[in-house]
């Protein structure tokens, strides 16, 4: 009536260790884990409201910048090959750094302070190179983000969310 992959007529997943249990077709015991015993990375945040619009605005400018970098990978001309795939790469893992810099932030990890402040003001030095023309709309967006995040940072209850505590400071990938 139906498939047989064991010479025995017990289902494969019923037999015991009696039964040979290192024979091929066998089941290995269950563990007696839980999911509930499993320690798991996806606590609810902690971070204070303005340390989490931080990381919200830092993740946006690492999506728009991998976004940017996914743009110039497929859009690169033969007669700028290198140019435009060292571009696409630099704007790949700048957006994906900060990514992880943001994703620092959202746990409250000290490490990711320094980045993301090193970050926005280049971020503000870029805003005012854009200043002028038809690129005053991209400068005041630019800065005003920058702005926004640093001014998130620097609050009193970011910083010391952002206290170097060698207990809670652990990057996990």
């Amino acid at each position: 009536m139906g498939l047989k992959f064991s010479d025995s007529d017990e289902p494969v997943g019923k037999r015991s260790s009696s039964q040979g249990g290192s024979r091929p077709g066998s089941v290995l015991p269950e563990p007696s884990t839980t999911l509930d015993d499993v320690p798991t990375e996806t606590t609810p945040s902690t971070a204070p409201r303005p340390l989490k619009l931080a990381a919200a605005v830092v993740a946006g400018e690492g999506l728009v910048l991998a976004v940017l970098g996914i743009v110039e990978a497929i859009t690169v001309d033969s007669d700028r090959l290198l140019l435009g795939v060292s571009t696409a790469a630099f704007l790949l893992m700048y957006g994906g750094g900060l990514l992880f810099v943001a994703r620092g932030l959202y746990r409250t990890s000290s490490w990711s302070r320094g980045p993301a402040v090193f970050a926005q003001l280049i971020q503000l030095f870029m805003a005012y190179s854009f200043w002028g023309g038809g690129t005053k709309p991209v400068s005041v967006i630019l800065a005003v983000a920058a702005i926004a995040v640093l001014v998130s940072i620097f609050q009193k209850v970011s910083m010391e969310a952002l206290t170097d505590d060698p207990t809670k400071d652990h990057p996990v990938l």
